[in-house]
């Protein structure tokens, strides 16, 4: 499975593959990469906004 296509699934804008294994161990790592990738475009949207803020004063 691609990098795009996990990413895609974490943000749920694709459906999640039928195949996949289902155990507790995959559900807490998914779980937390889901969490990961939410703060992380958080703090670069946040960054954005402090450099146009920057930028125009």
């Amino acid at each position: 499975m691609g990098i795009w296509r996990q990413v895609a699934e974490y943000l749920y804008l694709k459906k999640k593959d039928p195949d996949a294994p289902r155990g507790i161990n995959f559900r807490l790592m998914h779980g937390m990469n889901r969490i990961s990738i939410f703060i992380f475009l958080i703090v670069i949207i946040v960054l954005l906004v402090r450099l146009v803020r920057y930028l125009l004063h």
